[in-house]
């Protein structure tokens, strides 16, 4: 699990004029990939809003590859770029414009050509700081313009270490202006709500149904521009079944009884058992995931009361307090590994050698006197209803907590009630994974720590030189000053931090032996694009 993806967004920064041909994920030879069919997936949870600007929840990102199309793509390893709808780029010698080509005879998904208008607006909406917290990765774009009909010229207001891996990200998808516009509304987000029901976009599927919370069903784009290893355009499926099932027990339970083609997020303590079953495929897929607590530092609860969390301290005892060993071992049963930073160990300019905070009741103890809480007192905990990991991470943390006075009430939410609670700043710690959508630290940096994006996970959290060191991080080019800058930024934050980090994991996929060329890259990114079924 463990990679290096060090000084990737760099070395591509500095790279002119790179071009290449796309590698169709999974495909095997043309005479074995069988056409047709639709896949039925089961999925954790629901998507909530298919927009891929205004959002920030990965239940919409990780689909939201399959519906639209960017400029560039993430290689299938997460560590690099390929073409997309653009098949050459060049960054200039001075690092401050891209020229991109854009590739010839590419339609969104109702047939209206994609035009040089449709990129110079689509990247103005996602570089605009009022158009989603996403922003700030392509911030960096002053203008977008015109060239002629199939080249674009990104011109930058500073130096960009991470724009070529920008431009593979969800927020930078390409949509059809005028269909946006047209959308009814009064502002871009009452427009994008409108659009987002009925999205046109370039990606290899079509949304056709979706009723919430129970299914959505994806087709095949019929204009999709990418060839298969048969030489036919992809997908290979004629479509995907979404099915939203949030008891892990039942997600494997239908898989098993044949019901489901493939499910996602897969109980650590049913890997191996389902490793033995010859009738499914367990796979284990290389990820930038952690797992971690959240916690709301903000002085007030909502309702008014004191926040014991707020403390430093406090926050510091309760790291101390909980096993993470002991916790990969019960919920992971061996599969996570501790964490050595915030950000997972496979993210570019990652530092720490040794997991964070050993287990110490003593210091714990110590720490919960010096903050004035002996005593300890009561706080809450937001988990996923049916999520047997998250629960059993909870139950872990509720009797390590106990032993110094803390109180652990924990609450089984869906996931649409936790994310609203989470995004309005009323919760006091709610369980959580990270996973990079970019290879580069500047997104997750920015979620996690930086106070301008989201207060940093939504908590209240703020250090001026993290801040400012972020700031500075974003506009250097050497790496080894980059590195600098986030070697500060980590050890800033693993000390002080809003969140009690757990371990990083794979991710958990079990899919039927007959399902190929399904990837769940490192980014999250679930790509049905060379997915077929064999008969």
């Amino acid at each position: 699990m463990r990679m290096s993806f060090k000084h990737i967004a760099t070395s591509l920064l500095l790279t002119a004029c790179l071009t290449g041909v796309i590698a169709t994920s999974g495909a095997r030879a043309a005479d074995t990939i069988t056409r047709g069919g639709t896949l039925t997936y089961g999925r954790y949870a629901d998507s909530l809003f298919l927009d891929p600007v205004l959002n920030d929840a990965n239940v919409d990102i990780w689909i939201l590859s399959n519906l639209y199309d960017t400029l560039l793509l993430p290689t299938d390893d997460g560590k690099g770029v390929q073409p997309g709808l653009a098949t050459a780029w060049q960054v200039a010698p001075d690092g401050k414009s891209v020229t991109l080509t854009l590739r010839e005879g590419i339609k969104f998904s109702d047939g209206s050509p994609i035009t040089a208008e449709d990129v110079q607006w689509s990247l103005k909406r996602a570089a605009n700081p009022k158009n989603g917290i996403w922003s700030f990765m392509v911030g960096s774009i002053d203008d977008v313009v015109i060239q002629d009909p199939k080249t674009v010229v990104l011109k930058l207001k500073n130096t960009d270490p991470a724009i070529l891996p920008a431009l593979t990200v969800f927020n930078t998808s390409i949509l059809p202006m005028k269909a946006f516009e047209a959308s009814p509304g009064a502002t871009d987000a009452d427009k994008a709500k409108a659009f987002a029901e009925h999205p046109i976009g370039s990606g290899a599927f079509i949304l056709k149904s979706w009723q919430r919370n129970a299914d959505m069903q994806l087709v095949r784009n019929p204009y999709y521009w990418r060839q298969g290893a048969d030489g036919k355009a992809l997908p290979y499926l004629d479509g995907v079944h979404f099915e939203v099932i949030p008891d892990d027990a039942t997600r494997i339970l239908k898989l098993k009884s044949g019901e489901l083609d493939g499910a996602e997020f897969i109980p650590y303590a049913r890997v191996d058992e389902l490793k033995a079953d010859s009738t499914v495929n367990m796979a284990l897929f290389p990820s930038t995931r952690v797992e971690y607590v959240t916690l709301m530092v903000r002085p007030k609860l909502k309702d008014g009361s004191d926040n014991p969390l707020s403390n430093e301290k406090v926050r510091q005892a309760l790291n101390y307090a909980a096993d993470k060993d002991g916790i990969i071992g019960i919920v992971t049963h061996g599969v996570g590994t501790p964490m050595t930073s915030f950000m997972s160990s496979a993210t570019p300019y990652h530092a720490g050698t040794t997991p964070l905070f050993p287990v110490d009741l003593d210091k714990a103890k110590q720490l919960m006197k010096d903050a004035g809480f002996a005593n300890g007192f009561k706080t809450s905990m937001y988990v996923l209803a049916g999520n047997e990991d998250e629960i059993g991470i909870a139950t872990a943390l509720q009797q390590m907590w106990a032993q110094i006075g803390v109180t652990l009430d924990i609450q089984q939410v869906d996931n649409a009630t936790r994310t609203a609670k989470y995004r309005a700043g009323d919760f006091s710690m709610r369980l959580a994974a990270w996973t990079d959508d970019i290879a580069d630290p500047n997104e997750i940096a920015s979620y996690f720590v930086y106070s301008k994006t989201i207060d940093a996970l939504h908590s209240g959290w703020k250090n001026d030189e993290a801040d400012m060191l972020f700031e500075q991080s974003q506009k250097e080019l050497d790496p080894k000053k980059r590195a600098d800058d986030y070697a500060k930024i980590q050890e800033i934050y693993n000390a002080s931090g809003p969140i009690v980090p757990l371990y990083e994991t794979p991710y958990p996929v079990t899919l039927k032996p007959s399902v190929k060329g399904f990837v769940q890259i490192p980014l999250g990114n679930n790509i049905f694009v060379a997915t077929h079924i064999e008969k």
